[in-house]
């Protein structure tokens, strides 16, 4: 099932797990039926029915069926996001939200919907899309797609959720859990992630929320915020048209040749030899 030339959506029932094409943003997959194991990076978790998994890009994932099972995958593509017929499709809001679940899923096997709530919203939106596609009317496009909006605003409060817990489990200190919410959803806006803008947010001094946040995490908060920073620029390099200069200009780097440095010192690569190779680095790294 497709909108225009793009597969985003497919319902399939399989008797064994076939490979699929890689895809270097994600897809969200629910389970309507069968129960058997997910695989991600030879790390393994049962699933059954009413399971929704989030399939990491360009990562070792299957599934080992126990019984016939009936898959439901929403595919999250660029070439998707792009497609802007009406004017309450906004891309860049998409963009910026699909960013942000792809920098901060930590990856692992497991229900990514954490809320009863939202599993059931899901389901609904999912079963309104299934019909909205076989209805053929010349409006499905447009509610589809603020649907999956919808889905994709779901998915972000989830992945919230799964790293403050994941945190949580690390280190009880609230205030480094705030820390980090705090730069993941302003990574964008360099200016709010300077340290003296982010002592004060938090009120503490400047000198000693870098001490604070070393002894925290094991990482000084320059390199976390440069590292998260990177990974957006993963992301941008391998899904978008955006240029070197554009990409240095939304994310804090000086100009295009502070980002391409600063990009070789932290992969070990150029951006060409980046591109090239079609896959990502840090965000590769759980």
């Amino acid at each position: 099932m497709n909108t225009g030339n793009n597969v985003f959506y497919e319902e399939v029932r399989l008797q064994e797990w076939k490979r699929r094409s890689t895809n270097n943003f994600f897809e969200l997959v629910y389970i309507k039926e069968g129960k058997g194991k997910q695989c991600i990076n030879y790390n393994y978790y049962p699933y059954k029915k009413g399971n929704i998994f989030l399939l990491p890009p360009l990562k070792c994932h299957s599934f080992l069926l126990e019984e016939p099972t009936d898959f439901v995958f929403l595919r999250f593509t660029q070439s998707f996001f792009k497609q802007q017929n009406t004017k309450s499709s906004n891309f860049e809001n998409w963009y910026k939200e699909a960013s942000f679940i792809l920098t901060n899923y930590n990856q692992k096997p497991g229900d990514i919907i954490k809320s009863v709530y939202d599993k059931k919203h899901i389901i609904q939106l999912t079963n309104i899309i299934s019909h909205e596609l076989k209805n053929g009317d010349p409006s499905s496009e447009e509610v589809i797609r603020i649907i999956m909006v919808s889905i994709l605003h779901i998915v972000m409060r989830n992945v919230k959720i799964i790293n403050r817990d994941l945190i949580g489990t690390i280190n009880k200190d609230s205030k480094f859990i705030e820390i980090i919410n705090y730069i993941q959803e302003n990574i964008s806006n360099p200016e709010l992630l300077k340290t003296e803008n982010i002592a004060e947010k938090f009120h503490i001094s400047p000198n000693y929320i870098s001490e604070f946040f070393k002894k925290t995490s094991g990482n000084t908060l320059k390199s976390y915020i440069i590292k998260s920073r990177l990974k957006l620029v993963e992301v941008r390099l391998l899904n978008s048209d955006f240029n070197l200069n554009q990409i240095a200009d939304e994310l804090g780097f000086s100009d295009a040749s502070h980002l391409t440095r600063t990009f070789k010192k932290h992969t070990g690569l150029t951006i060409s030899e980046f591109r090239n190779k079609g896959d990502y680095c840090l965000l590769k790294i759980v």
